[in-house]
């Protein structure tokens, strides 16, 4: 078959597959933003970068479906052209629904199949929007703005003759009307390289060394900010070096912002909250990183004694699933997306994403007694490994999907 994908940031979720499909003989080509620098052996075309947003006073609610359709103007237009003048006429078109590509490929290739990749479905209540009250808006009509949010989603499941989603959670974040047509199949971790080590050394550009077995504790968000809980590790922190003298940790995350709002005018998320407990903390045993090369984030994961991960109710990370994977104990917040992947006890430990006491001590008995919770460790690699592989499970369903299409 000719399969297309559509991402923005190719290769994105797909990086896996694409590859994948070439080798069982298909013909596969890959459509991206003119300004995506990420390399892909996949034969890429590119479209023009969308204007920049409208003005919020002028477009108001319809904000970002006007962003969203102005980028799937550019698409379409990208995708004549490939018609018209290369002849490309595509069997399956396989896109990523968050940024509006796909909405009017259907007019240029009518015959093709389309698939879409529903990452998440906006809702004004009960997921990340309002889950943490610190950070709620107090503007009543915040809830309509992530309604508008909706309507590139909504045409994207209408039109999508099937879709496809990680997880179960994030599958039942659509409406039930386009339930049906998802199918549940994570990206998959690469289980033959994120493994246990217990030789695994790592050197952060600091000089400062750890090695496997050490009392390591870690944490990593692409960008330190409340989204993923950096504030409630924080706040945990001064208790857990405090009980755990040789403990040493290690902070991974970059200063901007992924999700959600930004922070006070000239100030980071992750300044804010070191600053709010940086006079109860022994710098010299807190290591920020920035961000890493992702060698050093899976030596890191092996060499951990406990790796803590926290989440509003969104997407889920690849890297917890990958701690996991490397052998390492996660303590991770009690909610949905987490909740799916740990059993408390059984594969890892849950705590309250808001009660930094409980977080503390959680880290800290993990600290101190590694060895009563290495069944957890183990566990917790059979899991990713029987559920999660990306060559044994999931590659061959994901193959499966495109082909059935």
């Amino acid at each position: 078959m000719k399969i297309l994908f559509v991402h923005q940031n190719f290769p994105g979720q797909f990086l896996h597959l694409a590859p994948a499909l070439v080798e069982r003989g298909h013909d596969v080509t890959a459509l991206t933003d003119e300004t995506n620098a990420r390399q892909s052996s996949i034969t890429t075309f590119r479209y023009r970068k969308p204007d920049p947003r409208p003005d919020p006073k002028i477009a108001q609610l319809g904000t970002t479906y006007c962003e969203m359709t102005s980028r799937a103007y550019r698409v379409s237009r990208a995708a004549r052209v490939l018609r018209d003048q290369h002849g490309y006429v595509p069997d399956v078109i396989f896109g990523h629904g968050g940024w509006g590509e796909t909405l009017f490929l259907s007019e240029i290739w009518p015959d093709a199949r389309l698939l879409v990749y529903g990452e998440l479905y906006y809702a004004p209540h009960g997921l990340d929007v309002g889950f943490d009250p610190e950070f709620a808006s107090d503007n009543p009509e915040k809830p309509l703005s992530v309604i508008a949010r909706q309507g590139h989603q909504a045409l994207m499941m209408t039109q999508a003759h099937a879709a496809l989603s990680p997880t179960e959670f994030q599958a039942d974040t659509f409406p039930v009307c386009f339930r049906d047509k998802i199918t549940i199949i994570h990206d998959g971790i690469d289980t033959d390289r994120v493994r246990p080590d217990r030789a695994a050394r790592v050197t952060l550009p600091s000089g400062v060394g750890f090695r496997a077995g050490d009392e390591l504790l870690t944490f990593i968000n692409r960008n330190l900010e409340p989204y993923r809980g950096y504030h409630s590790f924080m706040r945990a922190l001064p208790s857990v070096l405090e009980a755990r003298p040789n403990a040493q940790v290690v902070i991974i995350g970059g200063d901007d912002v992924s999700y959600g709002a930004r922070p006070p005018e000239g100030q980071s998320w992750k300044e804010l909250f070191l600053d709010e407990v940086r006079d109860r903390l022994d710098m010299s045993r807190v290591h920020f990183t920035g961000k890493v090369p992702y060698a050093s984030f899976l030596s890191l994961m092996q060499c951990t004694r406990v790796h803590c991960y926290l989440t509003v109710p969104f997407v889920l990370s690849w890297s917890m699933l990958e701690a996991m994977s490397a052998g390492a104990l996660v303590v991770g917040s009690r909610t949905a997306p987490v909740e799916e992947i740990i059993e408390d006890g059984a594969t890892g430990r849950l705590v309250d994403f808001f009660d930094s006491d409980e977080i503390a001590d959680a880290l800290i008995d993990a600290l101190a007694r590694p060895e009563a919770y290495r069944h957890m460790r183990e566990a917790a690699r059979a899991h990713i490994v029987e559920n999660y592989d990306l060559r044994r499970v999931c590659l061959p369903r994901l193959i499966d999907f495109v082909e059935s299409a």
